[in-house]
This record gives C-alpha cells, sequence and structure tokens, in this order.
C-alpha cells in the first residue's frame, strides 16, 4: 500500500509558474514509477509526466503540452514534484500523483497502469 499527498496548489495568475509536492510513503514504494495526471471539471483525466518506469531517473512528458511540465523526484525525502510554467486558464484542473508497479508492459499515459493515487491539489489559473 501506497499512501501519496498533493501539495502545492491554489489560485494564481496566468502566466506564472508553480510547483506542485506529493510525498508518497509505503513499503516499498521507494520503487514504484510516479505520475503526475489532472483533470478538469467535466473531462476526462490527462496525464502530464511520469519518473521511473524503466530507470530510476527516466523521464516521460505527455508531448501535447509541450516544454511546460517539470517532473522530479527526491527519494531521500519521497517526495515527486511537477513544476508547471506559463500557467493558462485551460491548466484549471484537480493534479493528483499516482504511483505504478514497475511492469514489463506499460502505457505510462495511462491512468490504469497507475495502482496508488493521492487524493489531488486543485489548480486554479485566473486570467
Amino acid at each position: 500500500q501506497v499512501h501519496m499527498v498533493e501539495s502545492g496548489g491554489g489560485q494564481v495568475q496566468a502566466g506564472t509558474t508553480v510547483r506542485l509536492s506529493c510525498i508518497y510513503s509505503g513499503q516499498g514504494s521507494s520503487n514504484y514509477a510516479m505520475g503526475w495526471f489532472r483533470q478538469a471539471l467535466g473531462k476526462e483525466r490527462e496525464f502530464l509526466a511520469a519518473i521511473g518506469w524503466f530507470g530510476s531517473g527516466a523521464t516521460y512528458y505527455n508531448s501535447s503540452m509541450g516544454d511546460r511540465f517539470i517532473i522530479s523526484r527526491d527519494s531521500a525525502s519521497r517526495t515527486v514534484y511537477l513544476q508547471a510554467s506559463d500557467l493558462t486558464p485551460d491548466d484549471t484542473a484537480v493534479y493528483y500523483c499516482a504511483a505504478g508497479v514497475r511492469k514489463n508492459r506499460v502505457n505510462v499515459m495511462s491512468p490504469s497502469d497507475y495502482e496508488y493515487w493521492g487524493q489531488g491539489t486543485q489548480v486554479v489559473v485566473s486570467s
């Protein structure tokens, strides 16, 4: 069982940068791959970034997002971060971190390949 708690959300102005944090815990949690997703009201959950699926530092991004999102991980503090820059009102959503058991076949962009989820942190971007 992996427990995760996100933080860092809130109301921000368009054009700003935020850094979201996700502290994870639980037996074996350091061996899990981590991902960030978001879900806007009335929309499906959307993949943003992942780290650790094939190699501890390997990162994966949703190419449709450009390069505005950066994922990183501090194993010592068991924290995974998402830096989101140049925010627009379209980035308003609940942002979730997720943990996935490493497996041979995986779609890193699919929510179904992540077994554990945090409760989410809301980001509201005003123009």
